[in-house]
């Protein structure tokens, strides 16, 4: 299991199936009965403590969660920090129910963001990667639909070498919407056009910060 501090308020736990074994866990079991896999996120939550100072005592969680085509799973957990009227009580872990599994070898990777502001950061996190987006894909584009933002990645070139960096970033900022050809066609036709070209680009070049 390693542990490596994103801010003050968000890390990122990479565990194998070493780890899963020994807790008696597997990607379905994790997806589907989160409460048996409250043994596994104690266990970060102490590591984190211990580690690199993560604190969560009386702090809501959320969790994300994907894995690679190697065999491991990657968590985002970040905590959200509020003024205690009662004394705390043990940290509430919340993973997602359902978690869209990232598929790398899809042509097609369609992510949202809660608000523009988040994209912003997004491009601030993968400027400082070796990642290169003009070569991940031949289109990246974002757009407006029902007041969440979509980042269109099409044309993927799957065999990037840096493919599973690029897909590590961008879910500590992002969620995997969809791989579907169907609902990216639903996106162009219904939504907004906010950046048609490389929107990644674009966000680094204006919206650096």
């Amino acid at each position: 299991m390693k542990i490596e501090k994103l801010t003050e308020n968000k890390i990122r736990v990479i565990v194998n199936s070493e780890d899963l074994k020994n807790n008696n866990l597997d990607y379905q079991t994790i997806m589907e009965k989160p409460i048996e896999s409250q043994k596994l996120f104690l266990e970060m939550l102490l590591k984190a403590e211990k580690e690199v100072g993560f604190y969560t005592e009386g702090c809501k969680l959320l969790v994300e969660a994907f894995s690679s085509s190697d065999g491991l799973f990657v968590f985002t957990i970040t905590k959200y920090v509020e003024k205690a009227t009662t004394p705390p009580s043990k940290p509430k872990v919340k993973p997602k129910k359902k978690v869209k599994q990232v598929n790398p070898k899809s042509t097609t990777s369609i992510y949202q963001f809660s608000s523009f502001e988040e994209f912003c950061e997004f491009c601030t996190a993968i400027h400082n990667t070796v990642c290169q987006s003009k070569q991940l894909a031949k289109s990246i584009t974002l757009y407006l639909f029902n007041n969440t933002y979509y980042l269109i990645l099409s044309n993927i070139n799957t065999d990037y070498a840096y493919i599973h960096s690029f897909y590590s970033t961008i879910s500590e900022f992002a969620s995997l919407a969809s791989h579907s050809e169907t609902f990216k066609m639903k996106l162009l036709e219904h939504g907004k056009a906010i950046m048609k070209r490389n929107a990644i680009e674009t966000g680094i070049k204006y919206f650096l910060s």
